[in-house]
């Protein structure tokens, strides 16, 4: 595809063309993605999540400055709630992140999740992969933070920092355990607010406590983005935690169980597509679709009729029969 060839060029309009085409799930995507697969850069992906109002936007913003300031380029996803009107990102993070707009070694997208649950939208996974390929050294991925527990952050990024406020002090008790089991780096942010110093040893103590493995210690940053303190200590633990990865080798082990977890889910989804086509167009097996709807049958002893295999190899013959010529 020429669009793949101008975006592994170095053009910046094709790389956006092909995520639009990403975001939309267009027929044409599966082949964008086995074009890029072969062209994957060394791009290390960093999860930015957290509840609302925490300051992730500024994070990612000041920890892109740290990055520039080392000569690194950036790709930034910014997940953004979905208009009810046009289905399209509302917030526009690229406003918030002014001073990188116009840097050519920096790529802001905002995505909309378009209903999608973990507050990641769910082309991510390809839109990072196109930033990979088109050569960024770190890509940063700020989720929407709806509050929920975001474990599909994990199956994109290598590094996960949970952004918290002093203000979650008084519920940090009853914060799911999951929140624990994604973070690898947490920072309290708008430490300059009251609470923040006791948040900060209460977040300390929780870990050590939950600390099972001593290859990594999940350090609590104090920050105050909006005025650039505690962002280089933040990067630096960034690094740390992605050194700590490469010599323990669970770099590459997380990044094989992404592609195991992506393989699936290709999969999952194809069988899925296959499967209705084959219900909705064969009149025997749509029968018992139509029975279900009808409450005559259960769910559940439909399927295990349709999922039979003497059943599906019936049906995929008369569709094949159906589509030989004619003498």
């Amino acid at each position: 595809m020429q669009l793949v060839d101008k975006m592994l060029a170095g053009d910046v309009l094709a790389l956006a063309r092909l995520i639009t085409r990403v975001e939309r799930d267009g027929a044409d995507v599966p082949q964008i993605m086995k074009q890029v697969y072969p062209r994957l850069g060394k791009a290390y992906c960093i999860g930015i999540t957290g509840p609302p109002g925490s300051g992730k936007s500024t994070v990612v913003d000041r920890l892109t400055a740290v990055m520039r300031q080392r000569g690194f380029t950036v790709g930034i996803i910014a997940a953004d709630p979905t208009s009810p009107f046009t289905g399209g990102a509302v917030l526009g993070d690229r406003i918030r992140m002014q001073q990188h707009y116009l840097d050519e070694g920096v790529f802001i997208r905002s995505m909309a999740t378009r209903g999608s649950h973990g507050g990641l939208p769910s082309a991510a996974g390809g839109v990072i992969k196109l930033m990979s390929a088109f050569g960024k050294d770190f890509i940063l991925v700020e989720t929407v933070g709806v509050g929920q527990t975001e474990l599909d952050i994990m199956q994109n990024v290598d590094t996960v920092v949970v952004v918290l406020v002093p203000e979650a002090g008084d519920t940090i008790q009853t914060m799911k355990a999951g929140l624990f089991e994604i973070a690898d780096i947490f920072a309290v942010n708008k430490a300059d607010r009251p609470g923040a110093d006791n948040l900060v040893t209460e977040l300390g103590v929780m870990v050590h406590l939950r600390s099972e493995d001593a290859w990594w210690q999940t350090p609590v940053i104090a920050t105050e983005a909006i005025n650039n303190v505690g962002i280089e200590g933040l990067y630096e633990q960034i690094e740390k935690h992605r050194q700590a990865l490469e010599e323990t080798g669970r770099l590459s082990q997380r990044r094989q169980e992404q592609r195991r977890r992506e393989l699936l889910e290709i999969v999952e989804r194809r069988i899925s597509e296959e499967l209705l086509k084959l219900v909705e167009g064969d009149e025997e097996l749509s029968r018992h679709m139509a029975m279900v709807e009808a409450g005559e049958v259960d769910p559940y002893s439909a399927a295990d009729e349709i999922l039979r295999p003497r059943t599906l190899l019936a049906g995929w013959s008369r569709q094949l029969a159906e589509r030989r010529p004619r003498a």
